[in-house]
């Protein structure tokens, strides 16, 4: 593999999205890892911060179509995967494809539909593919999904359970703009979504899928992928959650690593690599005492990784 082709690659995407989200270069970057893992993001924050501005962004920049869904109480299946109508004309029955037949999907407040239609999401998302009346279609890749939830609003919510919770690569918040960056999107000409669409895109298909395909080659010695482990199995031991990391989660943390390894010009993972994308991948996937989730858990998870021997480099 060669690292510059990541490097050049990040630095297209996270430089083309930025022109419209403005000081998000770090959130963008984290988003543009879950892509290349093949995973999806959960994203967590206020409305009005930029949540579906950064996707549509996305999903230009990478060439790939976006669909968003409006999630809602009385949203059906069907209206995610589509459905076969009787055409009168012809005589016969045609499958209409629903909004998942996309590159990039928004799950705009996921928390709002029912359990049966936010399990026929998570099935699309992990299987890749949709079955209808026993016919079953193959989503085309890349397919990404980024759901969004309201911390503030739990009335006429339906939260995801720890296990589908699981499903999700990273959860992620971007937050307030500083008071300058803020100025300057105030002050710009055009909004947000008039710069959407002069956004061209940024990457070709074939770069997406050498970049994708290609990190997998990183390499991982086995003194870091010890230390790796021992995070992972820290988390089961510890008294401070009564529920580990599982091995879908290794398996994310294994491949972020990769990942920020080769965005930094690198063709092997170091421990830094690790710590540093260890809190977006597994602190939602923890819990408490019946299951809650509390303020402190990032210092606690922290903490535990901070008193976790570091493998030394080999001379």
């Amino acid at each position: 593999m060669d690292p510059s082709k990541f490097q050049e690659y990040r630095q297209k995407v996270v430089g083309h999205c930025s022109r419209v989200i403005v000081g998000k270069e770090k959130e963008i970057s984290l988003v543009l890892t879950s892509f290349l893992c093949s995973g999806h993001v959960l994203l967590e924050d206020l409305p009005g911060t930029g949540k579906t501005m950064l996707l549509r962004a996305f999903a230009r920049t990478i060439g790939g179509s976006f669909r968003r869904i409006q999630f809602t109480p009385d949203l059906m299946p069907s209206d995610l995967t589509g459905i076969h109508f009787f055409n009168q004309k012809e005589g016969e029955f045609e499958f209409r494809p629903g909004p998942l037949f996309a590159n990039v999907v928004l799950a705009d407040e996921i928390n709002r539909a029912t359990p049966r239609t936010q399990s026929s999401l998570l099935e699309a998302m992990e299987e890749r593919q949709i079955t209808i009346d026993g016919v079953t279609s193959r989503l085309e890749e890349p397919f990404f999904v980024m759901a969004t939830q309201n911390p503030l609003e739990s009335y006429g919510t339906f939260p995801l359970p720890e296990a589908q919770v699981d499903r999700f690569f990273m959860k992620l918040s971007l937050g307030y703009m500083t008071r300058e960056q803020e100025m300057q999107v105030l002050a710009r000409p055009e909004s947000s979504a008039e710069l959407i669409e002069t956004l061209e895109p940024a990457v070709t298909p074939e770069e997406t899928a050498y970049v994708r395909s290609a990190c997998s080659q990183v390499k991982m010695s086995g003194e870091v992928l010890g230390y790796l482990m021992d995070i992972i199995e820290g988390t089961r031991r510890s008294g401070s959650f009564s529920c580990g990391i599982s091995t879908r989660g290794a398996i994310a943390l294994y491949k972020a690593a990769q990942v920020t390894a080769a965005f930094d010009g690198r063709d092997f993972v170091i421990p830094e690599d690790i710590k540093a994308m260890a809190p977006y991948v597994l602190l939602h996937r923890l819990s408490g005492e019946g299951g809650r989730k509390t303020a402190d858990f990032s210092q606690r998870l922290k903490q535990m990784i901070e008193e976790i021997p570091v493998p030394l480099e080999q001379a």
